[in-house]
């Protein structure tokens, strides 16, 4: 490409971040580099003639062309460059492929681990997380841990078999287990540690999810200090996911996901790598309890966090078309309404009629800027607005695979609420059962206790808090529930 033609392509760059990756005569890419505005930061390599570096004058005179991703930050931009730094491996990249430019979070290869925070990765058997794109989100990550999950910040002793008599004055504060002094056996250590990486690797759901599940347990075995500090770990994992710019760049996205999120960008066109996708279907039982469900995947995983389910009311009958408009339009109202974020990608189940209608919701609530697609079942087929032919992707393409996988979740997720809805009649139907006992009563204890087993567990005190009911009526609930259970059981 003559001099000219390349200044003229670099003029016409946006003023946006992204990603620019230099290229020889032969097509070879030489240098990937960021910027928050590609424009400018291309035009400064032929601002400047006369470099100090040899090294980056020699480069600037072999690159013959220049392409562009175009990403939504400056911290998404950072992952593309380091991915396709590590694809490529380019002659001029030097700094990102030693990785050494921002910091990673060592777990170190101990018996009871610390953390510690490096610029440099080495094999010395520690776990390695990172880089973090931004410092600042990475103090706020272990200032939470250490309030909320300490972990040990002593160098001693050297060797564990040899305790402490009494722990440091960290263990006093609540800032650490107690490891020196055999306070706290391994197991539970090595839970902690694993919740930490969770928490380094922006795995926040899944995270949340098992402290949701201790939370629970503590509070059954009526240890509600326990309960309440877990309680207090999920509320702050909740605001720090909040305030998040970007997540560490984590083995989590692997090869083939990153190619994936790639080649989604590149066959439909897309104006950025889709780091977000939202999943849409609609499902009714015999054509009637029609629901609409939105899944969230992130950078290929799925975050259930994000899910969201709608009862559909629009029209008489099942009418797939409409309930795709509705749930669409509920769905982005809700997050414009909390100025939530928005995915890169709509993925609609269905064919060019349901991406319409998909279309009309974000028009009418004024995000048409938003990228959708819809996949089609059977012959797996993809429909783009705007394009008369659909695009058919290989059986074998990592990118159909990816959407074939949030399309199946949106299913999923959609029948799940059937299945939900028949559990609470059946359990509706077995308190009916009892003497005593009609709707109104039925529907206040299950919305008091939540299940039937729940309700099996309380006393008869408990129960006569409920209006309606007394101590006797309560002891007849307790009675035909307990027998109820104990003859379920023995019939498993």
């Amino acid at each position: 490409m003559s001099i000219d033609n390349l200044r003229q392509k670099i003029n016409e760059l946006p003023s946006r971040p992204g990603v620019y990756l230099m290229h020889d005569g032969q097509g070879r890419v030489l240098y990937v580099g960021k910027a928050r505005s590609l424009k400018k930061r291309v035009q400064s390599y032929l601002r400047h003639k006369n470099y100090a570096s040899p090294r980056l004058r020699k480069l600037v005179s072999e690159v013959e062309d220049i392409s562009v991703i175009r990403t939504e930050s400056d911290a998404e931009a950072f992952i593309v460059e380091s991915r396709l730094i590590k694809h490529y491996q380019p002659f001029y990249n030097v700094e990102l492929k030693m990785g050494e430019r921002y910091p990673y979070v060592r777990v170190t290869d101990e018996p009871f681990p610390r953390l510690v925070v490096t610029r440099h990765k080495e094999s010395d058997g520690s776990s390695y997380i990172g880089p973090f794109v931004h410092v600042g989100e990475l103090r706020r990550m272990l200032r939470l841990i250490e309030r909320y999950m300490p972990l040990r910040t002593c160098t001693e002793p050297g060797s564990w078999g040899k305790w402490r008599e009494r722990p440091c004055v960290r263990y006093s504060l609540g800032r650490c287990l107690g490891p020196c002094a055999a306070l706290c056996d391994a197991a539970e250590y090595r839970r902690r540690v694993a919740d930490v990486i969770l928490l380094l690797r922006g795995q926040s759901a899944e995270l949340t999810s098992r402290l949701r599940e201790r939370m629970d347990e503590a509070a059954a075995r009526l240890a509600f200090e326990e309960a309440a500090r877990i309680r207090d770990t999920i509320r702050a994992i909740w605001k720090l996911s909040r305030q998040r710019v970007s997540t560490a760049l984590s083995d989590d996205v692997d090869e083939l996901t990153w190619k994936a999120l790639l080649e989604i960008q590149e066959v439909l066109d897309l104006k950025v790598v889709p780091w977000r996708i939202d999943g849409f279907d609609i499902s009714h039982h015999s054509g009637n309890e029609t629901y609409g469900s939105c899944v969230v995947f992130e950078q290929g995983i799925a975050n259930p966090t994000m899910y969201r389910r709608f009862r559909i009311t629009a029209g008489d009958g099942p009418d797939d078309f409409r309930s795709i408009r509705e749930t669409v339009r509920r769905r982005y109202s809700h997050v414009l309404s909390d100025e939530g974020s928005l995915p890169q990608l709509v993925l609609i189940d269905g064919g060019p009629q349901q991406l319409r209608f998909a279309r009309e919701a974000l028009e009418e609530i004024g995000l048409g800027e938003l990228e959708t697609v819809a996949l089609a079942k059977k012959e797996e087929l993809l429909f783009r607005p705007g394009r008369m032919e659909p695009v058919r992707l290989y059986a074998s393409s990592e990118a159909l695979r990816l959407l074939q996988r949030v399309r199946d979740e949106a299913h999923r997720f959609a029948l799940s609420a059937h299945r939900g809805r028949q559990k609470k009649r059946l359990a509706r139907s077995s308190l009916e059962d009892i003497p005593g006992i009609g709707k109104v009563k039925a529907a206040e204890l299950l919305a008091r206790f939540g299940s039937v087993p729940r309700i099996a567990q309380c006393s008869e005190d408990e129960l006569a808090e409920i209006k309606g009911i007394n101590k006797t009526l309560a002891g007849k609930i307790l009675a035909h529930l307990r027998g109820e259970i104990f003859d379920d059981a023995e019939n498993e």
